[in-house]
């Protein structure tokens, strides 16, 4: 232990903030080591049930947060996440530590050089202390893969924690590391963090580097599809890791060098915000919906002028998801199949190829130009408003068997955003009857992160924000 005995006992470790958690760190409050093996006993306690760490490096971390402690004591200078806990999807590659992305072919896979946004978090102070299970090449509802089996939800072991940054949000919420980073290319940060009770951003497209992920910068015009973004029990944190991890690191070419707004103090009094629980065709559960409402009673109590609104091209751009991911047979995902060495496939993955249909030259022409006009119908009518409040998903968490069943249909409330690009912030702001979590989704224009955060972190903050679930240990 390094200075004074510190101010809260060490269990609130285990639930507190990153940001908190390096301030205790940076104020001698706390020891890094102290911190360390709180989460590393965390997660030998829960991981048997949830299944949530698929690797792990103890004694590498250990040695981290050990040299990390010796920095404080000579007083070095400190980054924001100095001696901070964190797992990554396994989706990203880490340097000597097993990455397979779910997929056999990389069952042995070992990186030379940490993902960029791996090594952004690392160079702020982070210690990594293992990988989260993710379904094969990020592509499931759930998160389930042939190599480290089903993870499943902390709050509900009979559910699944969604997918595909499922393994991520599970062991964040179930105190396990203190920030996670994840991948979002149909809502696989923003669902999971609705189940999970905690919170999660999905970037501007264009924001955060995609090298060193599964899917990067190869799969032509789906490549905007997917952003990476931070997954944390607090909105704060969310802030403090994207600034870590945005703009250009010199190889990816689709990200923009615009500058984050993130000192700009946004009030919630005055903000437009429209609402709305359905699209005309697909609406919330009367419990998440219920909850949709009171955080929009929550921002319009904080000032904001709020009114009810579905963005008209809300349908079509649904459709334009489903057929933007299948437009090219699936020929990317079987040239990436190719590259991992993979022959023996998920189920998932199989249907995958089943259903998609190439598209010849003039379809995809013509889906292109669909789809840049409902972009522009979408950034017309958020003309009218700062931000969109909306649920995550039709439900809180599922089965399994019920993920099976579902469709592009059921994700449109956060596909919609994988097309349009826009940045979007998912918040614990209730829970349903059966005390399951229900997030609310905070969306806002292009490269206008920092006012999604500040209307997610009033959602907190009058609504409860996190509750850490019940489980053994």
């Amino acid at each position: 232990m390094v200075g004074s005995p510190p101010k809260e006992r060490p269990g609130d470790i285990l639930s507190a903030s990153a940001a908190k958690i390096a301030g205790w760190i940076a104020q001698r409050e706390l020891s890094c080591v102290e911190v360390m093996q709180a989460h590393l006993a965390r997660i030998g306690a829960v991981n048997g049930a949830i299944n949530a760490v698929v690797a792990l490096d103890p004694e590498r971390a250990l040695r981290e947060a050990a040299d990390a402690d010796r920095r404080v004591v000579r007083g070095e200078s400190l980054g924001p996440l100095h001696g901070v806990p964190i797992t990554v999807k396994d989706s990203f590659d880490t340097e000597g530590l097993i990455s397979t992305a779910g997929t056999t072919g990389r069952r042995g896979h070992v990186p030379s050089r940490d993902a960029t946004a791996v090594r952004r978090l690392r160079e702020a102070g982070a210690i990594l202390i293992g990988k989260t299970n993710t379904p094969e090449l990020t592509m499931g509802s759930g998160t389930e893969n042939l190599i480290h089996g089903r993870t499943l939800n902390p709050y509900d072991l009979s559910l699944a924690p969604a997918g595909s940054s499922g393994g991520a949000a599970a062991i964040v919420a179930a105190g396990g590391a203190a920030l996670e980073l994840g991948s979002d290319t149909g809502g696989s940060i923003r669902n999971p963090a609705h189940v999970c009770g905690i919170a999660g951003l999905k970037p501007t497209a264009g924001r955060v580097p995609l090298t060193g992920h599964i899917i990067s910068f190869d799969f032509g015009f789906l490549d905007s599809l997917t952003q990476v973004g931070p997954l944390a029990r607090c909105v704060e944190d969310l802030a403090i890791a994207l600034a870590v991890i945005a703009g250009p690191d010199g190889v990816d070419p689709l990200v923009a060098p615009v500058a984050l707004d993130r000192f700009q103090p946004v009030p919630v009094a005055g903000l437009r915000v429209g609402w709305f629980v359905g699209n005309g065709r697909v609406s919330a559960a009367p419990d998440v919906a219920a909850v949709t409402r009171a955080a929009a009673a929550a921002l319009q109590d904080a000032g904001a002028a709020v009114v009810e609104s579905i963005p008209p091209p809300f349908i079509e751009i649904e459709e334009i998801y489903a057929r933007l991911r299948d437009a090219d047979g699936a020929s990317c995902i079987a040239r990436l199949l190719e590259r991992c060495g993979t022959t023996e496939l998920t189920d998932r993955v199989k249907a995958r190829f089943a259903r998609a249909r190439p598209l010849d030259g003039p379809g995809v022409s013509a889906l292109v130009e669909r789809t840049q006009q409902l972009r522009s119908a979408m950034l017309q009518f958020m003309g009218a408003f700062d931000i969109l409040l909306c649920p995550p998903a039709p439900d809180a968490a599922q089965s399994y068997e019920r993920l099976e069943k579902s469709t592009y249909e059921d994700w449109v409330f956060q596909t919609a955003f994988n097309v349009t690009g826009w940045p979007a912030v998912v918040v614990r702001a209730g829970a349903t009857a059966e005390s399951l979590p229900v997030g609310v989704q905070i969306v806002a224009g292009p490269w206008r992160e920092h006012v999604a955060l500040a209307a997610a972190r009033a959602v907190e903050e009058r609504l409860g924000g996190y509750v850490p679930p019940r489980l053994p240990g």
